[in-house]
């Protein structure tokens, strides 16, 4: 009964399937614009080739030179190499739509973790166009210089950066998508031709350095952590292009070719700058100027022409994704009002133009303009891509873990470098602001807690980490089936316990569970008897639905399971042959039978002699309305018959002490022995307790002096009658001999009575 599917599907219902839409989308998906590569490509790299570019990179070489920024380039690119692959690899596996990176997560995830994590995406995207904004008012302070000298004013970047904004929200909503990306190519020359003026440059011979030092810096650097922190945005443009995935012709070809060739070229274009900036300015002027590549430039002002094309491109592809980001998660209805989502997800013309999206978006973008210093937003920003791409590196790897048939990319990435970004995502957050990333994980999951309430039954992160752990648990088997090597003094339970009372008693599950909390394991078998039909296997689901229920409310560490057969019998004979759930053979069996109905011990007692002969350990728990009274007290007795029960007697009853419902009960042992041999008999017995480190004190091991089995009846009469529970053995003559019956209605006295026979030799030590 392991592994039971819980629903099942008809050929027809199958092929009915075909052409249905996704959950929460659309029935028909329009094709958009069929850009080629191409337009990836720009949109990636000219993000990458951004602000940070021409403002910060020379205050990076002047504060950890040259040898520092080649460090965080290359941490840098842990975190966006691994992620480019992961995102190649996912959006060749699935028919990529609309909605770019929140597409890709959502359809991994499910709705319920790609939306929590996509209005995070959407924010920083939107977001992001005010931040590249103001930095395209920074390209104008030559102008704002000379106004300032002329006029008498005191000019702001808001001046350039709302007229910027308006113009983009209008060529959006009036021109779409085409005219953004015709404009990526003017944008990507300028960057060209910037670029290469620099390189080709020299600067004035007062700011160049005596040689090449790859370690010097300025006096009081500011530290690798802060520049880091600084830095890493330049690199966060990889999935720009991701936004155009809606107006692909072959998203499964134009992704990965675009994606993974910008990361390369923003990666040597990096490099070189870096180089160039240490062999021709020192550091102090590094660091004193932001504007420094307009010195070392063959002509100065093409640098300030090259900021303002680089804000521009990343403004430009953060407002063509933001939109469609938005129009993807209202689309999937992941806002609250199906007005909203309504009104979102409309998409206008032959492109489906996002353009509700795009009013919503720039509203959102100028509040953060008027704000005009956004250095804590675009902190908050880099959090929010850096969980983003994080999340990105962990939906491949988990995938991989899964070994989900479903999922066949035809680009593969590895799952170690999926690891290293997931990885270095969290490091790096953790670097940059441990504030800031634990806000950003908080806002997160708070928004995935909402979703997860209004969108029950869908796929969410339990189904993907189940599936991993599917797969982790079968490698862990094989592996632990390969090497086993048990030895008698690290024993420990491998229980299987069989029942056909398992709906309406609950003692041998309680047992089970205590006895396999921590040191043991525990496989728990309803037995239903009658043939193998339809209608026995629907009641074994629900039976089976019902046990998951209570070993859940009880936190028990047992699996559960049904299992048909005509006979118990049969029964225990097909549970014998299990596999252990460690990876370890089962060793053990656990039977119950109630002392108000001695007519079940027969049953038991052939499953005993069954499960003996095959060299189990078994144990039989004979319950009673007591039910553990108050968990308080175990008492073992011991008999000269049973003595090679000792062991596994002691340590069961050491093992259920363990578990906290019986964190306070008292193990006590009676040893009934021959009169002459009372005293050897107690030391003996304290002498292994003492060894075996086992919470027994001497004053609780207690010899009887008896002569026949009535005596025993006596003493326990007097001794245990109001024992929590009572640990026996059994011995193999008696099982042998048809006097398990009478063993097992003996001590009459006692509650409940748990009767131990022990086929393995298991050693205290």
């Amino acid at each position: 009964m392991a592994n039971r599917p819980t629903s099942s599907s008809s050929p027809q219902a199958i092929l009915s399937s075909f052409g249905r839409p996704a959950a929460g989308g659309q029935a028909k998906q329009k094709s958009g614009h069929g850009f080629g590569t191409a337009p990836v490509f720009l949109a990636s790299v000219s993000t990458i080739l951004g602000a940070i570019l021409f403002l910060r990179f020379g205050y990076a070489v002047g504060h950890v030179g040259l040898a520092g920024t080649m460090a965080i380039i290359a941490i840098g690119h842990l975190v966006t190499i691994p992620t480019v692959l992961a995102v190649s690899e996912i959006a060749t596996n699935r028919r990529v739509a609309g909605g770019g990176a929140y597409f890709i997560i959502s359809r991994s995830f499910g709705t319920t973790i790609g939306g929590s994590i996509g209005i995070a995406l959407y924010l920083s995207e939107a977001i992001s166009v005010a931040f590249y904004l103001v930095a395209f008012g920074e390209a104008f302070e030559p102008v704002m210089q000379w106004a300032a000298a002329k006029y008498d004013v005191q000019p702001m970047v808001q001046w350039v950066s709302l007229p910027g904004l308006i113009v983009l929200c209008t060529l959006m909503l009036t021109r779409g998508a085409a005219l953004g990306v015709r404009a990526l190519w003017i944008v990507a020359g300028i960057l060209a031709l910037v670029i290469g003026s620099f390189l080709l440059g020299t600067g004035p011979e007062e700011i160049r350095p005596q040689g090449l030092d790859v370690t010097a810096t300025i006096a009081e650097p500011d530290g690798f952590g802060k520049v880091f922190a600084t830095v890493f945005p330049a690199f966060t443009g990889m999935i720009a292009g991701l936004s155009l995935s809606g107006d692909l012709k072959e998203p499964k070809r134009s992704i990965p070719l675009g994606s993974i060739g910008a990361t390369v070229t923003g990666m040597v274009v990096y490099v070189i700058v870096a180089v160039k900036l240490a062999n021709h300015a020192t550091p102090e002027a590094l660091a004193g100027d932001q504007f420094i590549m307009s010195q070392i430039a063959l002509w100065g002002p093409a640098v300030f022409i090259g900021l303002a094309a680089a804000a521009i491109s990343s403004s430009l592809g953060s407002i063509l994704g933001a939109p469609r980001t938005l129009q993807a998660l209202a689309r999937d209805k992941v806002f609250p009002g199906g007005r909203v989502n309504s009104v979102l997800a409309q998409g206008h013309g032959e492109a489906d133009e996002p353009r509700n999206a795009i009013w919503v978006s720039s509203t959102l973008a100028l509040v953060f303009v008027l704000m005009g210093d956004i250095d804590f937003i675009a902190q908050i920003l880099s959090m929010f891509f850096m969980v983003t791409y994080g999340a990105l590196c962990l939906v491949s790897f988990l995938e991989y873990f899964a070994g989900n048939p479903s999922y066949r990319p035809t680009f593969r990435s590895r799952w170690y470098v999926s690891l290293v970004g997931a990885l270095m995502c969290g490091l790096m957050m953790i670097q940059m602001n441990a504030a800031y990333a634990l806000l950003s994980v908080a806002i997160m999951v708070m928004i995935y807690l909402g979703l997860s309430r209004t969108r029950r039954g869908e796929r969410d992160f339990a189904v993907i980490l189940q599936s991993a752990m599917y797969q982790t648990v079968r490698r862990l088997q094989i592996a632990l089936q390969k090497n086993q090597r048990i030895h008698q003094d690290e024993w420990r339970p491998s229980f299987i316990a069989m029942t056909r009372h398992g709906q309406r008693r609950v003692a041998q599950f309680d047992l089970l569970r205590w006895i396999c909390h921590r040191h043991g394991f525990g496989h728990f078998i309803q037995y239903i008897e009658g043939k193998y039909s339809l209608e026995t296997e629907i009641d074994a689901r629900a039976q089976l639905g019902n046990l998951v229920r209570r070993s859940d409310l009880s936190r028990a560490g047992t699996f559960v399971d049904t299992l048909i057969a005509p006979s118990f019998e049969s029964a225990v004979t097909q549970a014998l042959q299990f596999p252990g759930v460690s990876g370890f053979p089962n060793n053990s069996v656990l039977l119950e039978f109630d002392q108000e109905h001695p007519e079940e011990i027969d049953e038991v007692g052939k499953a005993t002699a069954l499960a003996s002969s095959a060299n189990f350990n078994v144990t039989v728990l004979r319950s009673t309305t007591f039910r553990f009274g108050y968990r308080a007290s175990i008492h073992i007795w011991i008999t000269r018959e049973t003595l090679p029960n000792v062991a596994m007697m002691l340590m069961l009853a050491y093992i259920i002490v363990g578990h906290r419902e019986w964190r306070t009960a008292e193990i006590r042992v009676f040893a009934c022995v021959d009169p002459d041999r009372r005293q050897n008999s107690a030391d003996e017995l304290s002498t292994l307790v003492k060894q075996g480190r086992l919470p027994i004190s001497r004053n609780n091991i207690e010899t009887l002096p008896v002569k026949s089995p009535s005596d025993i009846e006596a003493a326990v009469a007097d001794n245990s009658s109001s024992a929590d529970l009572v640990i026996a053995g059994i011995s193999k003559a008696q099982i042998a001999g048809n006097e398990l019956a009478s063993v097992l209605t003996s001590y009459k006295a006692a509650n409940d009575v748990l009767f131990v026979y022990a086929a393995e030799r298991i050693t205290i030590e």
